[in-house]
């Protein structure tokens, strides 16, 4: 069916001689096209090889998002108009078209909150070593917070409320409440934390370091080193981007990005700049 619908050339400019066609991963398909007619070309192919197999999309389920258009027709699905949102869920992270990531940390923030709060007798345990909480706090809340985090512009205030959300399920879990006080230096001291502007900036670069460690062709590398966005930007002050904020954290230990590039491949030179990058 893949083959059918992407054959030809009606995605997104990507590489000199080919287009980003879609994005898949099992039964959740993402069909990418610069002009409406092209995706709903795309969207009849899609069908039509589904049906012979016995498939069908389901409507419903199907949703659509532009950026940059005034083009308002409706794309169509077995002649049912597709809902146009402004925001959708792509394997567990938001995508928006400010890049997802206020909205994405909205929604971490709630199923995080969600886990720690099934987890609570646990944390009431009095039987429960303080270090064993400490370690399913990690496993089973913080991984849930911090899902899809490499690639997350965050901003200080963003990445305060993170924190905030992290400080207050720590002080729960060691029972200090009003009017005890403790301070976040004696608090991450205690349950073995490190910052979360830190926390986040080691998995960033964990993912870079890996990413440019793989094959030439390997899209998410391609995506990294060489795709820039088609077209003209608007006049004024250029905003500031994830990529932008790699290069700027490379500045600053005297790096360029090519020599990011160079040390990567080298694992044990990678693992000293991540030290140097991540204290």
């Amino acid at each position: 069916m893949r083959r059918a619908t992407c054959e030809s050339q009606r995605g997104l400019p990507w590489t000199q001689e080919q287009q980003l066609e879609d994005i898949d991963f099992a039964d959740d398909l993402c069909l990418l096209s610069t002009k409406r007619q092209h995706l709903q070309s795309k969207i009849d192919d899609l069908a039509r090889e589904a049906e012979k197999d016995g498939l069908r999309i389901n409507c419903s389920k199907t949703k659509e998002m532009r950026l940059n258009t005034s083009d308002d027709c409706a794309v169509h699905v077995n002649g049912e108009a597709v809902e146009r949102v402004n925001k959708f869920t792509y394997l567990g992270s938001v995508v928006d078209p400010h890049g997802g990531t206020e909205a994405d940390i909205d929604a971490r923030i709630n199923k995080a909150r969600s886990a720690f709060a099934q987890l609570k007798p646990v944390w009431d345990s009095s039987v429960i070593a303080r270090r064993t909480k400490v370690r399913i706090f990690e496993s089973n809340v913080k991984s849930v917070l911090l899902y899809g985090c490499e690639t997350w512009f965050v901003r200080d205030d963003l990445t305060r409320r993170l924190q905030v959300f992290v400080n207050k399920c720590l002080r729960q879990i060691l029972k200090v409440f009003w009017p005890r006080t403790i301070s976040n230096t004696e608090l991450w001291r205690l349950t073995n934390q490190r910052r979360i502007d830190s926390e986040i900036r080691l998995k960033k670069w964990s993912w870079i370091g890996h990413t440019l460690r793989r094959s030439e062709d390997h899209p998410p590398k391609i995506a990294l080193t060489k795709w820039a966005a088609s077209g003209k930007r608007k006049r004024g002050r250029p905003k500031t981007t994830w990529r932008r904020t790699v290069v700027q954290e490379a500045a600053a230990l005297g790096m360029s990005w090519h020599e990011v590039e160079g040390v990567a491949q080298d694992r044990s030179k990678w693992k000293s700049t991540l030290r140097a990058l991540c204290p």
